[in-house]
C-alpha cells in the first residue's frame, strides 16, 4: 500500500529507512542526544552518592540486636522466640525509608549482586543467632556478645556491598 507521499508505508517522503535527508534522521540524532545525556546524568548521580555508613551501621546494630537477643532465652521445650525477631523488620523498613530519604533515589530493582548480599546478612544473621542459642544452652551467654559483635560487622559491610551495587546498577541503566 503507497501513502500519498509515494513511499511504501513511509509517511516522511522518503523511499526506504536510510534514505537522505529524510525527516527520521533528525528525530533519530535527536534521540541518540538525549539518550547520551541521561546516560552522562546517570553517571553523575552515581558518582555524588555516597555510602551512607551511619545507616549502613544502623542495620548492623539492627542484626546485633536481634542476634543479642538469644541472650533472653531459654532455649530447650519451653523455647519461645524472642519479640525482637518480629520487630527487626518494621526497623529495617525504616532505616531503609531514612537510606531513601537521604539520597533521593528509589532503587527499583537492586541487582543481582545486591540482592545476593542481602542474602548472605540474612543467612549470616540466622547462623550466628543459632549459634548464640546454642551457647545460652550450654551456659556461655558471654559468647552471645561475640556473635553481636560479628553480625554487626558482617550486616554493615554487606549493607555498604548491597547500597555499592545498587548504585552501580543506576550507573548501567
Amino acid at each position: 500500500m503507497e501513502s500519498e507521499s509515494g513511499g511504501a508505508g513511509n509517511f516522511h517522503g522518503a523511499k526506504g529507512p536510510h534514505a537522505e535527508g529524510s525527516a527520521g534522521d533528525g528525530h533519530r540524532d535527536e534521540a541518540a542526544a538525549t539518550l547520551d545525556a541521561l546516560s552522562a546524568d546517570r553517571h553523575r548521580l552515581a558518582d555524588r552518592l555516597a555510602v551512607p555508613w551511619a545507616l549502613m551501621a544502623a542495620f548492623g546494630a539492627l542484626a546485633a540486636w536481634w542476634v543479642g537477643s538469644a541472650v533472653t532465652t531459654t532455649p530447650g521445650s519451653g523455647y519461645e522466640p524472642p519479640l525482637a525477631g518480629w520487630m527487626t523488620l518494621p526497623v529495617a523498613l525504616v532505616i531503609a525509608h531514612l537510606v531513601r530519604r537521604g539520597t533521593g533515589i528509589r532503587f527499583r530493582a537492586l541487582g543481582a549482586r545486591a540482592n545476593g548480599a542481602m542474602l548472605a546478612v540474612l543467612v549470616a544473621c540466622l547462623l550466628l543467632f543459632s549459634v548464640s542459642l546454642g551457647a545460652v544452652s550450654l551456659g556461655m551467654a558471654w559468647l552471645v556478645g561475640v556473635m553481636s559483635l560479628v553480625a554487626f560487622g558482617v550486616t554493615t559491610w554487606l549493607s555498604g556491598v548491597a547500597y555499592r551495587s545498587a548504585v552501580e546498577r543506576v550507573r548501567r541503566g
